[in-house]
C-alpha cells in the first residue's frame, strides 16, 4: 500500500472483511485518489452483460463524507469494463457489503475476472450538507438554460450525449470505443 504524502488529509475509515481471505482495498501509488477494490469471486461477463459483483467488504464512511465506487480506466480502455451504475454511490449510513454493478462494453468479448483482481476504485469524498432554497427566479448566466447539444451538436448526437452523460467517467476513459458501441446499440432501434 503507497503511503500519501504528509500533507494529504486524512480520515479513518472502518472496514470489515466478510471474508477474511480477502485483501484490504489499497492505493497503487502515493497521491492516488481511488482505493482498489478487488473482486471475490470468479466472474465472466458476456457482451453487454451487467452483474453485481461481491467485494467480500463492508465499510463505515464518516457522516459528511461519501464513497464514490468508479470505474478503473485500464480495464475500461483495454477490455470494456465498466460500471452501469457509474459512480456507484455508497452514503455514510450503508453497512451493507460493498459491491460492484459491473457491465461489459465489448461487443464481441467476455471479460473474465478472476478472485482477487482489481475491478474498480473507490474515492471517498467529503460532501456537505445542502440547504435547498426555493426562489422565484434564478440568476442569469452565459449559457442560461442551454444543455445537451447546445454548443453545436447535432439533434442526431444529442442522444448518444445523454446516454454518455450517466456514465461519464466511461466516456473519459475510451471515448472512441464507447461512440462505437453505442452506435451500433442505437442502430438496434432505428
Amino acid at each position: 500500500m503507497s503511503e500519501h504524502t504528509s500533507n494529504s488529509a486524512t480520515i479513518t475509515v472502518p472496514i470489515k472483511r466478510i471474508d477474511p481471505t480477502v485483501e484490504l482495498p489499497s492505493y497503487a501509488y502515493a497521491g492516488d485518489a481511488g482505493l482498489d477494490l478487488r473482486s471475490n469471486e470468479d466472474v465472466t461477463l458476456e457482451p453487454f452483460e451487467r452483474r453485481l459483483i461481491s467485494t467480500g467488504l463492508v465499510v463505515a464512511i464518516p457522516e459528511g463524507y461519501a464513497g464514490f465506487v468508479q470505474p478503473r480506466s485500464g480495464l475500461a480502455l483495454k477490455q470494456g469494463l465498466s460500471m452501469a451504475n457509474t459512480p456507484g454511490l455508497i452514503d455514510a449510513h450503508y453497512r451493507g457489503e460493498l459491491k460492484i454493478c459491473a457491465i461489459n462494453l465489448d461487443p464481441k468479448q467476455p471479460i473474465v475476472i478472476k478472485r482477487g483482481d482489481r475491478i474498480a476504485q473507490l474515492v471517498i469524498q467529503q460532501v456537505p450538507v445542502v440547504n435547498l432554497v426555493e426562489v422565484e427566479e434564478l440568476d442569469e448566466t452565459d449559457r442560461g438554460a442551454g444543455g445537451f447539444g447546445s454548443r453545436g451538436v447535432s439533434q442526431e448526437n444529442t442522444y448518444i450525449y445523454l446516454l454518455f452523460y450517466y456514465g461519464s467517467a466511461v466516456v473519459w476513459a475510451v471515448g472512441p470505443f464507447m461512440w462505437q458501441i453505442l452506435r451500433q446499440c442505437l442502430r438496434k432501434y432505428d
